[in-house]
């Protein structure tokens, strides 16, 4: 029934596109030059607790080429090139391996061909991997489903893979009607290193007991359209200066789930190793977002419905005399987040920066969403070469009846130095103070100073 109600969207969607033959809205460019861009970004991190070890360093080379080989096409691509990581060494026959020793890292981030008034004079079709972002939010946005998050960076909010697929664009007067569709299911990339512990929630044992090892397996989707694929449509518009639009997205969580897990004895007393099997849960998402000005200040909100799979968990205590036991890990109950926000640039330089978040990537379910608050006011000064923060913060609240026992903050200062143009200089930290209740305070212990260096051209 599901399936039938998004075909029937897009039936209706194709009916429209083809009755109504009317030009496209956006700008193309006929040139036919290649243009070449790209950025040179180092990145280095340290944390201010033990002995202040490094532990980040990325070197990327991000490299962008786009062309119009013909008047009703475009070709675009972006590559990230990264010397990735520390030595990764343990024994002396790694010393052999370069991979080991300076590792290297070659991502595709995009790499797609636009094909314009295809069929028809008012459709576009782009075809290959790209970044289908929706939402209007500031990096944490609700409505953005269609591609999977890349966590492998926490603190980078709001990125995404690309995703080999299509999306097909229809203007129709004011309105723009997009259908995407990813074929094969790709799994959210989780963040490196202990920063996992952030999105994992604390593992239940019984009192006394403490874990042992836990290990797991991840079950994927099959590689067909039944199981794997994800579609999504969504319709846009501007009313009265304010952008609008309306989405669905029919596919499935990024994130993993246990399905199973299997309790047992370790041979030391009072402790446990679990083995546990991981799956990806159906999911529908209907989304609407808004962006647009009051008085010079930039406002944008948005909300998304999710409509969760059913998730029912095992859990095989034979080995401990307690039998298997079964409980609802996701109930199908619709849940909703959403997110709210503002900026505005003062004249003498500051810049105001504020939004309010309800329920964060990782959460599921209506009474395990949390509130997150983030505000940054920076200054810029110096004919804008220097920029300096006033306030850079971010507060998550789990429960507003007990805040002292359920919050975390996180100071986010940075200093920005353009010493010439197309370049910046950024020396920050990251302090994080809460209870392990909440996500962010399971990680109050990884303090950080960091430097970035970011050439473009």
């Amino acid at each position: 029934m599901k399936n039938q109600i998004f075909l029937l969207i897009l039936t209706e969607l194709i009916v429209l596109c083809f009755s109504n033959p009317l030009p496209a809205q956006e700008e193309r460019s006929s040139e036919n030059g290649i243009g070449w861009g790209g950025y040179l970004q180092t990145d280095d991190r340290m944390r201010l607790k033990g002995n202040g070890n490094f532990y980040w360093q990325e070197y990327r080379l991000d490299l962008r080429a786009e062309v119009s080989p013909a008047e009703k096409a475009h070709f675009y691509s972006e590559i990230w090139l990264r010397s990735w990581g520390l030595p990764d060494v343990e024994n002396h026959y790694d010393l052999t391996d370069k991979t080991k020793v300076a590792p290297l890292d070659l991502d595709i981030r995009e790499a797609y061909i636009d094909l314009y008034e295809f069929l028809s004079g008012n459709i576009d079709i782009r075809i290959g991997r790209q970044r289908i972002a929706w939402g209007t939010a500031d990096k944490l946005n609700p409505t953005d489903n269609i591609n999977p998050y890349d966590l492998e960076d926490i603190w980078d909010f709001g990125r995404h893979l690309g995703s080999d697929g299509l999306k097909a664009s229809c203007y129709i007067g004011n309105y723009i009607f997009s259908v995407a569709y990813i074929p094969v299911f790709t799994p959210a990339v989780l963040p490196r290193g202990d920063w996992l512990y952030a999105l994992m929630p604390p593992i239940g044992l019984p009192p006394g007991f403490r874990l042992g090892t836990l290990t797991n397996t991840v079950i994927l989707p099959e590689n067909n359209p039944k199981d794997g694929s994800t579609a999504g449509v969504k319709i846009s518009k501007n009313f009265f200066d304010y952008d609008f639009s309306l989405s669905y997205v029919y596919g499935r969580d990024g994130l993993p789930m246990a399905k199973k897990a299997v309790i047992s004895a370790t041979g030391v007393p009072r402790e446990l190793d679990i083995a546990s099997e991981l799956i990806y849960p159906k999911m529908q998402t209907a989304g609407v977002d808004m962006a647009g000005s009051v008085a010079n200040v930039g406002v944008w909100a948005e909300a998304a419905v999710f409509f969760p799979e059913k998730v029912k968990t095992t859990a095989d205590l034979s080995a401990l005399g307690m039998g298997v036991q079964e409980f609802t890990a996701l109930d199908n109950k619709p849940y909703i987040k959403y997110v709210a926000g503002g900026d505005y640039t003062f004249k003498n330089g500051i810049y105001l920066n504020g939004q309010y978040l309800h329920g964060f990537i990782h959460e599921r379910g209506a009474e395990n969403l949390e509130d997150y608050i983030m505000l940054v006011i920076d200054w810029k000064l110096l004919n804008d070469k220097l920029k300096i923060p006033l306030i850079g913060m971010g507060a998550e609240i789990k429960d507003f009846e007990d805040i002292k026992n359920n919050y975390a903050l996180i100071l986010l200062p940075e200093i920005t130095y353009y010493p010439i143009s197309n370049a910046e200089i950024n020396l920050g930290g990251r302090w994080i103070e809460g209870k392990n209740t909440t996500a962010f305070g399971r990680v109050k212990d990884y303090d950080e100073l960091y430097l970035k260096v970011k050439y473009s051209f």
